[in-house]
């Protein structure tokens, strides 16, 4: 390599270190502002304070429990919406599926014995030489006779008469 190249290619480099916003504003990243001053999106609006008739009857206040004045996104947009927000609060109703779910037992060690021999399956299928070195994902490939083809299923329950919810055409076709 001549010189010339050389020194092109250090100034290049030095060049792509640089970091200044100053210049080209990074307009991606708009938690940095280039004032001192406040965020205004980071600004919330919030409820207005009010006082209650009974101070003794205000509950104790507990470390990470929300604020009355703390603004409650999921609970405006139901109301919006015309919703009732109380059911945010009530517990679930998936009891019962969780009851006939777990009707046959429950192993509390699911996950690891899931994960181990999520492992061991993977280990004997873990690709040829070349996706080895190269450290190409396999997990799909490892799957794929496992794998449900949902088109055929769903042709396979429409024949049986079985009413099934509207898809997307299959994108092979």
């Amino acid at each position: 390599m001549s010189t010339r190249t050389l020194l092109l290619l250090a100034a290049l480099t030095l060049a792509a270190c640089g970091n200044s916003t100053e210049r080209m504003p990074n307009l991606l990243n708009i938690s940095q502002s280039g004032s001192a001053g406040p965020d205004e999106f980071g600004v919330l609006p919030t409820e207005p304070l009010v006082i209650p008739e009974d101070l003794a009857a205000l509950p104790r206040p507990t470390r990470g429990q929300t604020n009355r004045t703390d603004p409650t996104p999921r609970a405006e947009a139901i109301v919006a919406l015309g919703g009732n927000p109380a059911v945010l609060s009530r517990a679930s109703n998936d009891g019962a599926l969780v009851r006939y779910t777990g009707r046959f037992g429950v192993s509390p060690d699911i996950r690891t014995t899931l994960a181990a021999s999520d492992l061991r399956y993977r280990q004997q299928n873990d690709g040829r030489l070349l996706e080895r070195m190269f450290n190409v994902n396999v997990y799909f490939q490892a799957y794929e006779s496992l794998s449900l083809d949902q088109y055929a299923e769903l042709e396979r329950l429409r024949r049986a008469g079985i009413r099934t919810p509207s898809v997307p055409p299959n994108p092979a076709r």
